[in-house]
């Protein structure tokens, strides 16, 4: 029977498909256990409405946000906002990406600059595990275009035929009398490198195209292996059995009253437990956000239907143009282990109430009035270096903890290490002035207490009555 058991597994895992366009080769991945969905996304126009967000839905219909609410992961490079994420998982599930627009509306540059003079790259994270991310760093796509005059809305798949990934995006520029956006491709195996871009979608005349995501068929489920939603004045569907070969006009959504003039974004998902698919669109005209429009044939552009009323929930925040990943058991509980609702905090002085611990340009002082507030709140985190222990991460830079170094302190990003994780981690001990207040003491600097010394915030050993009151604190929302 054990035999029988694994010769079945086996079948099974050959003929599942991760749909987010990755075949599904890891042990685990079996589509009817899959507990839920994750989804990244940003939320709006502002400095950090246009940061990655993520999302959580154990049915596909109704999401709730992670993180309270707030931005998972920040973009410290490039125009220092993001937007169009792409979740990208390797085939044996050992790698996860997410690439992005590197754009920031109104956070300097118009919507004329970024499309005639934007941003040639995009903006890329790496992680071995889906929670612990590397930090972002820029991809040049369109840089040995000529004349390509931005980047946005990038999407990856792994293509079986050349064994590595199509990464495609949407790149303005002149050619052939029209200057539009058109879809772009490269090759690359790891999203450091890429082959010179070569055009992979173009429509006729001034049409321009700029989103499109490509979904895998499981055999038997209409008539091609590859189906691709694309915004281009309609929602366009096309099939092909080839990723980088010929597609085919397979008709769009005009018929259930969607258009290119209402909606875009277009995001695929594919139900774990059912032979149904929803594809989301952002409605970005009427400035809704998402809603999903669900098929059991891709292909058949007639079997599209409008979503009941009442039908799905997309949660507290806004849903813009993202992608989904059909999470393993083991992917949804780190997922929600490092991103839960924790309540954000301040804290406040002892021996100087009007102030508060705060980041300015990395470096951690108490100060009065702090603005923006962001920069002084904070999640207690379970404790990187373990249980019992407490983590400070900023709401504004996720991934960036108070650690010290050298009995300094700063906001740091979390590099992973056994040294960061002690450095950033502490006891939270009543307090040393008053026991009502709380102190924290350093974990790998058991006779350190984290304090205040001229606003500067320090570890040092408390042998004083002015260092207890240094060294006292009220966790305060």
């Amino acid at each position: 029977m054990s035999a029988l058991r694994a010769r079945l597994s086996a079948i099974l895992l050959a003929v599942c498909l991760l749909f987010t366009g990755q075949a599904l080769t890891t042990p685990q991945r079996a589509a009817a256990a899959d507990p839920g969905y994750l989804m990244a996304h940003f939320i709006g126009e502002r400095a950090t409405g246009q940061q990655i967000y993520f999302s959580h839905s154990a049915d596909g219909l109704h999401w709730s946000d992670l993180n309270g609410g707030e931005m998972a992961l920040r973009s410290t490079v490039g125009t220092r906002g993001v937007r169009d994420p792409a979740l990208v998982r390797s085939p044996d599930g050992s790698k996860y990406w997410i690439i992005a627009t590197d754009l920031c509306i109104d956070c300097g540059q118009t919507w004329s600059q970024s499309i005639n003079d934007g941003s040639r790259n995009l903006v890329v994270w790496e992680s071995t595990d889906l929670v612990n991310w590397s930090e972002p760093r820029l991809l040049n796509v369109a840089g040995a275009i000529p004349d390509g005059r931005n980047a946005w809305a990038p999407e990856a798949i792994w293509n079986p035929a050349t064994n590595d990934y199509i990464l495609y995006w949407a790149t303005n520029k002149p050619l052939n009398g029209a200057t539009k956006h058109r879809i772009y491709y490269a090759r690359t195996s790891d999203f450091h490198s890429i082959t010179t871009p070569q055009v992979y979608i173009e429509r006729p005349g001034t049409q321009e195209i700029i989103d499109t995501q490509i979904v895998e068929m499981p055999s038997g489920v209409g008539d091609y292996r590859y189906v691709r939603a694309s915004g281009d004045g309609q929602i366009t569907l096309e099939g092909s059995n080839s990723i980088l070969g010929t597609w085919t006009n397979l008709g769009n959504l005009s018929g259930i009253g969607l258009t290119g003039s209402q909606v875009e974004g277009p995001m695929w998902m594919k139900f774990r437990d059912r032979n149904e698919w929803t594809l989301y669109l952002d409605q970005y005209a009427s400035g809704r956000g998402y809603m999903p429009v669900t098929t059991t044939n891709p292909s058949a552009s007639g079997t599209y239907k409008l979503p009941a009323s009442g039908s799905y929930n997309l949660g507290g925040t806004k849903k813009r143009h993202g992608s989904i990943l059909n999470l393993t058991a083991a992917e949804e509980s780190r997922v929600q282990a490092r991103w839960p609702n924790t309540t954000v905090n301040r804290l406040q002085s002892y021996n100087f109430q009007d102030r508060y611990v705060r980041h300015a340009n990395m470096d951690v002082r108490i100060d009065p009035n702090v603005s923006p507030a962001a920069d002084s709140q904070f999640r207690l985190r379970t404790g990187l270096a373990g249980s019992g222990t407490v983590s400070f991460e900023s709401v504004n830079f996720p991934g960036y903890f108070l650690r010290h170094a050298g009995y300094d302190f700063q906001l740091a990003y979390n590099d992973g290490t056994a040294q960061f994780a002690a450095d950033a981690t502490f006891r939270k001990v009543a307090g040393l002035a008053d026991a009502s207040w709380s102190s924290f003491q350093s974990y790998n600097h058991p006779d350190r207490y984290m304090r205040h010394y001229g606003y500067q915030l320090r570890l040092d050993p408390i042998t004083t009555a002015t260092g207890r009151g240094d060294a006292t604190f009220h966790v305060t929302n």
